[in-house]
């Protein structure tokens, strides 16, 4: 399949997900979950959704939710995204690149504050 087209599915998929569960899901923890990218299969069959969630809830409990919420949220974007023949199914994975890149940012500050310390010596 053209690789075009999957970027252009993929981005129209992430900005309308985005929308739907800030704009119209009843469930409050949906309205804390950030879409960070989107990947579709080859044949559209499949979505890789990718998300961080900035809640306090348990990422437990919003990876249910997500489960739950899954086939609503393809119903809602079937009617949005009328181009497409079939809605790829949704499948959410979660992105801890934010915690990943959170840790790095601490600990390049704690090596800076030993170097300080070093210094001051």
């Amino acid at each position: 399949m053209n690789s075009i087209k999957q970027g252009r599915i993929s981005s129209q998929l992430m900005r309308e997900l985005s929308n739907i569960m800030l704009l119209e899901a009843r469930d409050e923890t949906l309205k804390h979950v950030t879409i960070t990218g989107c990947e579709v299969t080859n044949d559209l069959s499949v979505a890789r959704i990718y998300y961080t969630y900035m809640g306090e809830e348990d990422i437990k409990e919003v990876i249910k939710n997500l489960k739950v919420a899954a086939p609503y949220l393809r119903t809602v974007l079937a009617s949005k995204i009328t181009d497409l023949r079939k809605m790829p199914e949704l499948r959410f994975i979660y992105d801890n690149s934010v915690e990943y890149g959170k840790h790095i940012e601490n600990i390049i500050e704690k090596i800076h504050e030993d170097d300080e310390e070093i210094n001051e010596d």
